[in-house]
């Protein structure tokens, strides 16, 4: 074996010592002449005797003994080979494309097999994008076939390995882009600690909360000998249902139950959406009336308590948004299921004077109330708007309503109380103006919209020390935090209807203008399509009351006539719809030439109810570069649900949305695909 090279480092000192040792003795001699000649003579004679021992020593058994070590390090090399080849810990070698140049035996088991196979196709969901640079470290969680139920879960670890410079130059084999280095590739499996994760998640505890809805009125529609009955059904329906799941039931008050179960079965109920919703009504024992319920869960909190706080949290939006419907709370997140009911009317007003008394006590003690409501404000906002604000004239309070634009809907009756003797000249204050107003010792009490973003003017919320909210919506995920009284009745037809049984209640011998009666009145008018939709018996004996109180119903209707150009284009929305899946129309408003194209657009909508066959409708209006969405129903569909799934809301059959940075067909044609998907997941 001919070996040629340089040797470096102590190798070179090793073999560099005879000649080391060769000067030194040569200085000794010339040293040992100076002192004696003939002893010098005799030293120098072994001296060379030495030297020429030594070089014969190193050219002869240089070469062996390098052939020696090449011969261990390569011996030493093939072990570690073997090492890394065998290693118990998947890993291989990449170039910077993600090339597959070197795997071991472990990383060749779970796919990796051949070279030059790109790691890519192994592991799809690592993208080249991922690949390390510099000095970081690359962390990545991966599975494999995780549709079956042999899934393998990964860590996989990639880091650069610096490639000496004439390793470029290699002409061995073609390896690839190596000029920046090479890619170390680990995986670690972690199967089975993903396995216990998920078990420890299964086995968390979920706290829920289920509430009879209808639970009195349910009971009055049967005679007495059989309520014992039904509320036992109800119970054994709701045990069996928890029951199945391995979860408790404790009954806490006569229509409310605090529930337990683990985590692993929250999806299951999702999954059949909660099929406790519909299997109560079920339950018929000569009441004339079914038996909704409502159901909140929470989870994923830091204890027990915070996931009974998600709970209660969970039951209060699901109550807030009409009843018969489950609300998990899962942190932050937050979802929705059924609510397919209509919701009943309560027949007592109880809560309505607790609230009126409750909204009493907390003006008495304030300085100023600011009275504000949603963005491009309809006839029921300004009504309630006046409703309260005779109310807190009644208490020797200041008022403000917060009003930053009107439309032509309401100008006809916001036009009699501007310049009007009766009414302070501040009466109606913007936004801004109210910004600069506004102070801790006053109020803020919002109407007829309880979304912090739809609000008038949403920068006042947060200067505001106090926040009240009356309201006859659905509640949605955004909701105005720290409200000291909020009121919210979903199954109210307008705000103006509960601001019409307050103003009851708000003291002895409250009298109200004609002119408030009449704002009132228009909004419950509006609200209620000409008491067509969401009229109850409590609608009327509001609208009774406002009657007793000046209300005209002839100065009204004149008042909200419409123009011509409007009812042209209310007819040609109506003209254009189009008929999809057989039971929803969809149809677009035009918007040129009107002041209020959205109400049109809505008027357009409950025209479109009238055809037979028709479940829903859904009207697009283009206004100030926003596609405005009118959606109404009857009874059949929940039109909340869908407007939610846009990003909007309302009521069950009257809703709406809004949609940006699209035209109105790409907003029809979202719309449909929204319906599409909603009818094949049975949520409408």
């Amino acid at each position: 074996m001919s070996v040629k090279g340089k040797t470096h480092g102590r190798l070179r000192l090793f073999f560099m010592w005879p000649l080391i040792l060769s000067i030194f003795l040569l200085i000794v001699n010339i040293c040992v002449c100076l002192v004696n000649m003939k002893a010098g003579a005799v030293m120098g004679a072994g001296v060379a005797v030495y030297v020429l021992a030594a070089m014969i020593v190193f050219l002869y058994r240089k070469p062996r003994l390098t052939r020696d070590l090449l011969s261990f390090a390569m011996d030493y090399a093939q072990i570690q080979k073997q090492l890394l080849t065998e290693l118990s810990v998947p890993y291989g070698i990449l170039d910077k494309n993600g090339r597959i140049l070197w795997v071991n035996r472990e990383l060749s088991s779970i796919g990796a097999k051949e070279k030059n196979k790109n790691i890519f196709t192994v592991f799809p969901e690592l993208k080249k994008k991922q690949m390390p640079e510099g000095d970081e470290k690359v962390v990545l969680h991966v599975a494999k076939d995780e549709d079956s139920d042999a899934a393998r879960y990964y860590r996989i670890e990639l880091k650069n390995v610096p490639v000496p410079d004439h390793f470029e130059s290699e002409e061995i084999m073609e390896i690839g882009d190596v000029g920046s280095g090479l890619v170390a590739f680990y995986v670690f499996d972690e199967t089975e600690s993903v396995g216990y994760s998920r078990e420890l998640e299964d086995q968390k505890l979920v706290a829920g909360l289920i509430y009879l809805d209808n639970y009195d009125e349910a009971l009055e529609s049967i005679e007495e000998v059989r309520r014992s009955l039904l509320i036992a059904l109800i119970d054994r329906k709701i045990t069996k249902y928890i029951s199945n799941m391995g979860g408790i039931v404790k009954k806490i008050e006569k229509d409310k139950y605090f529930v337990a179960v683990k985590q692993k079965y929250v999806a299951q109920m999702q999954n059949d959406r909660f099929y406790l919703l519909e299997d109560v009504k079920t339950v018929n024992i000569g009441n004339d009336m079914a038996v909704t319920l409502s159901i909140g869960l929470g989870m994923n909190a830091d204890t027990y308590d915070g996931n009974y706080e998600y709970a209660r949290t969970a039951i209060d939006m699901a109550l807030g948004r009409g009843g018969d419907q489950a609300v998990v709370k899962d942190g932050e997140n937050i979802s929705y299921f059924g609510g397919r009911s209509q919701q009943m009317e309560k027949n007592t007003r109880v809560k309505a004077r607790v609230k009126a008394h409750a909204l009493r006590e907390l003006v008495m003690n304030k300085d100023c109330v600011y009275i504000m409501g949603h963005q491009i404000g309809d006839i029921d906002s300004l009504g309630a708007a006046i409703g309260i604000y005779r109310a807190v004239s009644f208490l020797d309070k200041s008022a403000h309503i917060v009003v930053n634009s009107f439309t032509s809907s309401v100008r006809p009756m916001m036009e009699r109380f501007m310049n009007n003797p009766d009414y302070p000249a501040d009466f109606f204050v913007s936004g801004d103006d109210a910004l600069q107003r506004i102070g801790e010792n006053d109020v803020l009490v919002i109407v007829d919209v309880n979304r912090p973003s739809f609000t008038e003017c949403p920068q006042l919320l947060e200067k505001a020390g106090t926040i009240v909210v009356l309201d006859h919506h659905r509640q949605t995920r955004e909701v105005v935090e720290d409200a000291v009284l909020s009121y919210i009745e979903p199954y109210a037809s307008s705000t103006c209807e509960m601001v019409a049984e307050i103003l009851q209640y708000m003291g002895d011998g409250i009298r109200i203008k004609s002119v408030e009666a009449d704002a009132i009145y228009a909004g419950i008018i509006i609200d209620t399509n000409n008491f067509l939709n969401k009229t109850g018996v409590r609608t009327f004996e509001a609208a009774a009351y406002l009657r007793r109180n000046g209300a005209d119903i002839v100065r009204v209707r004149k008042m909200f006539r419409d123009k011509m150009e409007e009812f042209k284009a209310r007819a040609e929305a109506v003209r254009d719809a189009e008929v999809f899946e057989n039971s929803f129309a969809i149809g677009v408003c035009p918007a040129d030439g009107l002041e209020s194209p959205t109400v049109t657009g809505a008027q357009a909508a409950n025209e479109l109810l009238n055809i037979v066959g028709i479940k829903a409708t859904f009207v697009l209006t283009e206004y100030n570069n926003c596609i405005y969405i009118s959606a109404r129903s009857i009874d059949e569909v929940n039109v909340q649900l869908i407007m939610e799934r846009l990003g909007g809301g309302g009521h069950m059959n009257v809703a709406g949305a809004q949609m940006t940075g699209c035209s109105v067909e790409e907003a029809r044609e979202y719309v449909k695909v929204t319906i599409k998907q909603m009818l094949e997941e049975g949520a409408i």
